[in-house]
């Protein structure tokens, strides 16, 4: 789709600042000191208001900037669970809220969001972590888990269960905890990425009477109004590693030479750059026109679009790593060329925000079935 002036000069400015400040040779999932010139830089408040220190774009400018960074592999890993967060505090949090958590992200702050718990995954409406409410405000018991950047975050939007009564989507409540606070034990579960991911403890944890984010007990509805914003937030950013991913495989298959020829001259391995070329141009246009969708109606929820987008994008960019990780033989499968970490990347991208197997399901209901 093809994009405005300005867009391009914003995807221009940050295909530049990549080729400046990443260096290949360091991998780690988030360096707090170059997000923090992105956020100088104003980019990290992207779609927030402009009243709170964002720039107040839409969906589209969003997804340029995560495709663009994903693809000059800037080390941002916290970025993703704090724009996801952010949009969570932009549509229902206190005005006080917004200052404090929205001011915080566009400063350069890592934000997280914390859902799951060892027996509700998939299943959100099956958490069992309580706040129960107490004079002058609330008490944390629980445990939760598989929480992205916690470790490294300022603010963290709880989701805990505040009544029983009704059916297991009712009595739910999201709150904000600070990450230090009292009562809260975070340690970090090791993944094939790293560290990414924890587990939270609460133990007597007290959140005061406004640390409420939205409605209490309502959080379900909330939730659901967010989801569809952090599907097309890891679409975008597996679009850009896809494009990563299929630019250094087509540079390693032009490059080397077997039997005195490059090796992407041949037709097994010309046929398979082909696919992955014509698979990557669709899922582009399918995440973007979503994008578009989304910023021509504001409000809309596009299930359907969002759940198309993050599936496609994810599968894509799993199979493009597994394809480039063939094509580059031993290399592939040696650290010091960089295709293994994409896989390390890639491949839990089918399972966070939504598996592929509740974004087929997803996208099935909208159909009636």
């Amino acid at each position: 789709m093809t994009l405005t002036q300005e867009q391009q000069d914003f995807v221009d400015a940050v295909t530049d600042f990549c080729r400046r400040e990443v260096s290949d040779d360091v991998a780690r999932p988030h360096d707090d000191g170059l997000y923090r010139k992105m956020a100088d830089l104003g980019w990290l408040g992207v779609t927030t208001p402009e009243e709170y220190g964002g720039a107040g774009r839409g969906m589209r400018d969003l997804l340029l900037l995560l495709e663009t960074s994903a693809h000059g592999k800037a080390p941002t890993g916290g970025y993703a669970t704090s724009v996801i967060t952010a949009a969570a505090f932009e549509k229902f949090g206190t005005p006080d809220q917004k200052r404090t958590v929205l001011g915080d992200f566009v400063a350069g702050d890592v934000l997280s969001i914390s859902m799951s718990e060892p027996g509700a995954g998939s299943d959100v409406g099956g958490l069992i972590c309580r706040a129960e409410k107490v004079d002058g405000g609330w008490v944390v018991d629980g445990q939760k888990t598989w929480c992205s950047n916690a470790h490294i975050a300022k603010h963290i939007l709880l989701v805990a269960r505040t009544s029983t009564a009704g059916g297991k989507h009712e009595g739910l409540t999201m709150f904000l905890v600070p990450a230090d606070a009292d009562g809260l034990a975070i340690r970090g579960i090791e993944t094939m990425g790293g560290r990414e991911v924890n587990d939270l403890y609460f133990t007597d944890c007290h959140l005061p009477e406004d640390a409420v984010v939205g409605t209490c007990g309502r959080a379900w509805p909330q939730l659901m109004a967010g989801l569809n914003i952090e599907r097309m937030i890891l679409a975008g950013l597996m679009l850009g590693t896809a494009r990563r991913i299929f630019d250094d495989t087509v540079a390693y298959v032009t490059e080397r030479e077997q039997f005195g020829r490059p090796i992407g001259s041949f037709q097994a391995l010309k046929h398979r750059i082909a696919d992955l070329a014509t698979d990557l141009e669709a899922t582009r246009l399918l995440v973007h026109d979503a994008a578009a969708r989304m910023d021509a109606a504001p409000g809309e929820l596009f299930p359907r679009e969002a759940s198309m987008a993050k599936l496609k994008a994810t599968e894509l960019a799993k199979t493009m790593a597994l394809e480039g990780m063939q094509m580059m033989g031993g290399y592939g499968y040696a650290t010091e060329y960089g295709m293994e970490a994409m896989l390390r990347s890639t491949v839990v991208s089918t399972v966070y925000g939504g598996t592929s197997e509740i974004q087929r399901d997803i996208i099935g209901k909208t159909y009636g079935l």
